[in-house]
C-alpha cells in the first residue's frame, strides 16, 4: 500500500511540475487545457499566466521534497492541504461557466486521487 500511495503522490507532484513548466514556457497553449476560455489579449497576459506556472512548480517540488524526506504522514498532510488547489480550480471553472467536463474530469478527479492517496498516509496505513 505504501508504494501505491507514495507513487500516486509522486505522480501528482511530477504532473503539477510539468503543468507549471508548460505555463511558464507556453502560457497561452497551457491555458487551453484548464477549462476556461483564453484571457483577453494584452501585453501582460502571458506574464500573469506564467505566475500560475511558477506556483504549480513550487507546489510539486514541495510534495517531492516531503516524499524524499520519507515521512508518509507529512506527505499525506501536504497532499491533503494541496487538494485545495484542484478543488478550487474545479469550482472556479464551474462558476465561470467553463468546461464542466474539464472541471470534473481533470480538476475533480485530481482532487479525488489526492485525497485517496493522502488519507492512508495520514492514518499510518501507508
Amino acid at each position: 500500500m505504501v508504494w501505491l500511495t507514495l507513487g500516486t503522490a509522486a505522480l501528482v507532484a511530477v504532473a503539477i511540475i510539468v503543468i507549471g513548466i508548460l505555463y511558464v514556457a507556453t502560457p497561452r497553449t497551457a491555458t487551453r487545457s484548464f477549462g476556461l476560455p483564453l484571457p483577453e489579449d494584452g501585453t501582460n497576459i502571458a506574464w500573469w499566466l506564467r505566475l500560475k506556472g511558477v506556483r504549480d512548480i513550487a507546489s510539486g517540488l514541495t510534495l517531492l521534497a516531503f516524499i524524499a524526506w520519507g515521512v508518509p504522514y507529512a506527505v499525506g498532510l501536504i497532499l491533503l492541504v494541496e487538494t485545495v488547489i484542484p478543488v478550487g480550480d474545479m469550482l472556479l471553472v464551474l462558476a465561470a461557466k467553463g468546461s464542466a467536463r474539464t472541471a470534473f474530469g481533470v480538476h475533480g478527479l485530481t482532487a479525488v486521487a489526492m485525497v485517496l492517496a493522502a488519507i492512508p498516509m495520514m492514518m499510518g496505513v501507508a
